[in-house]
């Protein structure tokens, strides 16, 4: 008998001069727009992010992590690499840090860097986790790290009370309904780095319910079944559905996959890797209106979108001065 002749693998495309807004969710990127066109916007966020220091943050968060290179994890080393070689974007500095939850980030807004737990690399592949840092890569191509930089100050001071919560209330479930837009913007980024499906739906089968050392126990095809009977959840089910994500910065990972799944079918993936996309040579697209913003948001954060100069700048400056009183009184 013959041997049976084996599909040969799909080329791997470098998306030279690929622009963020090729994979930007457009409920994503209409929220940033509307944000960025409050007059001074950046410079009042990064005065607010300032008050700590870019320096501190990364502190904070780079103190007992180790940093990746050739010299320590260059496999993961090269992974990262490989991803922003795809994405065409430099590389930027990757830690590990010794965490229980398996995450990743990218913190930071001049300098960012992304931090990768290492309960994560523990129980992905290290296929899927070269879909992670293409992911988190994706995050700093599409400037998120400046905006989640905000929305985990505000989350830290908001749960210790050190800032009143009506003060940055709105502004916060604004924040984390755009984030989990912007987590799926960047499942795509990740997809798009790695070329590799079965891998970008894999990794989430594994942050929905992984296992150490039982990796090969996780059926994609029956996590796809999982995801669409929570998409497809009507009546009671999708009020509680839609409660359940309020206060999340991240969309489930059921969900995650089904919207990556969709995109994929759309064939917007495939017309990428064809070569057709948006480069950064390109004029960047504004929002036409910010409508197109609160689409798909809660009518409560919708609000906030609609009236963005005034939630978002009167929660900022009370941040801002709030953190100074702060500081100062500690001095």
């Amino acid at each position: 008998m013959a041997a049976k002749k084996k599909t040969p693998a799909a080329k791997h495309v470098t998306l030279t001069g690929i622009s963020s807004h090729a994979w930007e969710h457009p409920t994503d990127r209409a929220a940033l727009s509307a944000l960025r066109q409050i007059p001074g916007f950046d410079s009042l966020l990064r005065k607010v992010v300032g008050v700590f220091g870019e320096k501190n943050i990364g502190t904070v968060f780079k103190a007992a992590a180790v940093q990746v290179n050739e010299a320590q994890y260059p496999d993961i080393h090269a992974s990262l690499v490989r991803a922003c070689a795809t994405l065409d974007t430099e590389v930027p500095p990757l830690y590990i840090s010794q965490t229980p939850i398996a995450n990743a980030g990218a913190i930071g807004m001049d300098h960012p860097f992304i931090v990768l737990n290492s309960s994560l690399i523990e129980l992905a592949t290290p296929a899927e986790v070269e879909v992670v840092l293409g992911h988190e890569v994706g995050h700093i191509m599409s400037e998120h790290a400046l905006y989640r930089t905000l929305l985990v100050l505000l989350l830290q001071f908001g749960a210790s009370n050190i800032i009143p919560g009506p003060a940055i209330l709105p502004i916060t479930l604004a924040l984390q309904e755009w984030s989990r837009k912007a987590e799926i913007s960047c499942d795509r980024a990740g997809l798009l780095a790695t070329q590799d499906l079965e891998s970008a739906m894999g990794l989430h089968a594994v942050l929905a319910g992984g296992v150490r050392g039982r990796r090969d126990e996780l059926n994609i095809e029956a996590f796809l079944e999982q995801s669409d009977q929570y998409r497809d959840a009507g009546g009671l089910s999708a009020y509680y559905r839609f409660m359940s994500t309020l206060g999340r910065s991240h969309p489930f990972p059921v969900i995650r996959v089904a919207e990556l799944r969709n995109w994929v079918e759309s064939g917007e993936y495939a017309s990428i890797l064809e070569g057709n996309y948006l480069t950064t040579s390109d004029p960047r697209p504004v929002a036409d209106d910010v409508a197109a913003a609160t689409k798909n948001f809660s009518d409560s954060a919708a609000k906030v979108f609609e009236d963005t100069d005034r939630y978002v700048n009167e929660a900022l400056t009370g941040f801002m001065n709030s953190a100074k009183k702060l500081f100062n009184d500690a001095a």
